[in-house]
């Protein structure tokens, strides 16, 4: 094997080793104490439309997020997971039609 061989070698199985660990990280998220159901009407009930997505997520503490479309706008609004707390609740601005 050539030096050249070993070297890319080495630096796949370093970079694979490395995506291993972040993937086994972010899939380990706690278990939620808040339902779905309960953070999507706490979320419809402060920005009332249509929603467009929701998801369970880790940004600044794993939370709930929702995107709901309103008059000329999205709003997005986050639930923490543990607690219920508003986390954000703020307009991610127009809706692109294209």
């Amino acid at each position: 094997m050539t030096r050249f061989a070993r070297i890319s070698a080495t630096l796949l199985a370093g970079t694979l080793v490395f995506a291993g660990a972040a993937v086994a990280a972010t899939s380990s998220a706690p278990k939620p104490r808040i339902t779905m159901a309960a953070a999507r009407a706490k979320a419809l009930h402060l920005a009332p439309g249509k929603l467009i997505s929701s998801e369970y997520e880790n940004e600044h503490g794993w939370r709930y997020s929702f995107d709901i479309q309103q008059k000329g706008h999205v709003q997005e609004i986050g639930i923490d997971g543990q607690t219920g707390r508003v986390v954000e609740n703020k307009s991610e601005g127009k809706v692109d039609h294209d």
